[in-house]
């Protein structure tokens, strides 16, 4: 086995999901990621953690969902229970055909995804982490050879998450701070809410209230969202290709849109619920280990040089005790290339241009109200 694979897994159990003796943990396993799964199932019989695995299939879901009638049963009790008595969830992900699940319809997507709400918001209330094991379809999909985006996930996910933690720490500090963030960049101009909100330093470990490996971001739950965002990172969303995104907001919902592929999905996501017209997310991505596209969500939106939003579901972290932010059966992220032409502003000082934050090389000293070396 590749020594990374080893490492990988002990990253993902100790300094990610911080896996305790005597926890009680679900290992989802993706097709192709047998081999980390073994890894990780060495290192949780070495803690003395409780194991359960399931097996996670696209080819498997498009059956079943493409046979059902589409009157599906509200959050079943037997997954249920599996969730509600779980300390963590270890997500696997992996796949051999990335768009398995592309002639799903979208009416049968929606009832799937709101029948099972209650079981989604279970598995969000373990320690739950997700993470990737290269597989050769993943590597088709980002356009590379195997032996390449095997090097690229390693680069991405064995960093040294503390000293990272520690720079993205002062992202989280001007958000948690603020009270508008206003994103410009082509014809994107937007601005969205933030005061009151708690930002996420998400350096890939529950302990930061972090659930993705690889991750290196900072995000928070935006509202009152007004204005036009345009999202040219292209994605697969729902096993469909979607590109050249455009969105208008007002009042906090999205009011019309359009995207140059996949239209359709994107209709269909929006139509979800009515928390699916409405953003769940604002994220800032901060990790440069991550250096190409690669049509995978989890390590595209935390890139550096660009900023993404989520239609959808805030993330409770983000939100005060006793209060509640956007609820809905869907949490998508759509991303922007920052890194040319842009700006990001928190209560009207310029935090990053062109990809660059206030506190690197080639940040402008002084211009937009902060200086290279300040302190926040």
């Amino acid at each position: 086995m590749d020594e990374r694979i080893r490492e990988h897994a002990e990253i993902l159990v100790d300094w990610s999901a911080r896996i305790e003796e005597g926890d009680d943990v679900v290992v989802s396993v993706a097709e192709g990621a047998h081999d980390l799964a073994v890894a990780v199932a060495e290192v949780l019989g070495e803690r003395g953690a409780n194991v359960v695995t399931t097996y996670a299939s696209g080819e498997v879901s498009r059956a079943y969902l493409r046979a059902h009638a589409g009157d599906f049963d509200e959050a079943p009790a037997h997954e249920l229970a599996l969730y509600e008595n779980a300390d963590s969830v270890l997500a696997l992900g992996g796949g051999r055909n990335t768009f398995a699940t592309a002639d799903v319809d979208g009416e049968t997507r929606q009832a799937a995804a709101r029948a099972n709400q209650r079981v989604r918001e279970a598995r969000l209330a373990t320690d739950w982490v997700s993470t990737v094991h290269p597989t050769r379809s993943l590597a088709q999909q980002a356009g590379m050879s195997y032996e390449a985006y095997q090097d690229f996930v390693y680069e991405a996910i064995l960093r040294d998450w503390e000293s990272l933690a520690e720079e993205m720490s002062r992202v989280k500090d001007v958000l948690d701070a603020g009270s508008e963030v206003r994103l410009v960049s082509g014809d994107t101009d937007l601005t969205m809410s933030i005061e009151g909100r708690n930002a996420v330093n998400s350096a890939a470990s529950v302990a930061y209230d972090s659930h993705n490996l690889p991750s290196g971001e900072v995000f928070t739950a935006p509202y009152d969202t007004e204005g036009e965002v345009r999202f040219d990172v292209p994605m697969t969303i729902s096993g469909a290709r979607v590109r050249d995104v455009w969105l208008r907001f007002e009042d906090g919902e999205v009011v019309d849109f359009t995207a140059a592929a996949g239209e359709d999905t994107l209709a269909d996501l929006i139509d979800t619920d009515a928390g699916a017209r409405r953003l769940g997310e604002l994220g800032i991505g901060m990790n440069r280990g991550i250096d190409r596209v690669t049509d995978n969500v989890l390590f595209d939106e935390k890139m550096g040089d660009t900023v993404h939003l989520a239609l959808g579901r805030a993330y409770d972290a983000c939100v005060p005790a006793g209060e509640s932010g956007n609820d809905s059966a869907i949490h998508t992220d759509l991303i922007t290339d920052v890194s040319e032409n842009s700006r990001l502003e928190v209560d009207g000082d310029v935090i990053q241009r062109n990809g660059r934050f206030y506190w690197e090389d080639g940040f402008e000293d002084g211009e937009d109200g902060f200086e290279t070396d300040s302190e926040t």
